[in-house]
């Protein structure tokens, strides 16, 4: 099982690329232990690969005919719903006209 802290090897030449990447790490792993937090908290445990496969899964697309642009998403399946919902974020409806 990998850690959430491995690492693999980066190459920066300049220190602003260097502090810029520390930082976005750093976020991503706030951002990471937030999502796993409310997740516990709504009774839920999923694998980070699950999570990241069914939502890299979700997506959305933009349709224009006639006049009116529709967006259409596709089917929030394993554990979409259920990360959506532990967070508080609405799925928005499978069809919904975008103005």
């Amino acid at each position: 099982m990998k850690s959430v802290l491995d690492t693999r090897p980066i190459f920066h030449q300049l220190d602003e690329t260097i502090r810029g990447h520390v930082f976005y790490s750093f976020l991503a792993l706030v951002i990471r232990k937030e999502l796993d937090r409310r997740l516990e908290k709504a009774g839920q445990c999923f694998e980070w690969a699950d999570i990241k496969q069914d939502l890299k899964a979700l997506q959305e697309i933009t349709i224009e005919d006639r006049g009116k642009t529709l967006a259409i998403r596709s089917e929030c399946l394993g554990t979409c719903g259920k990360v959506f919902q532990a967070v508080g974020v609405a799925i928005p409806p499978t069809i919904r006209e975008v103005a």
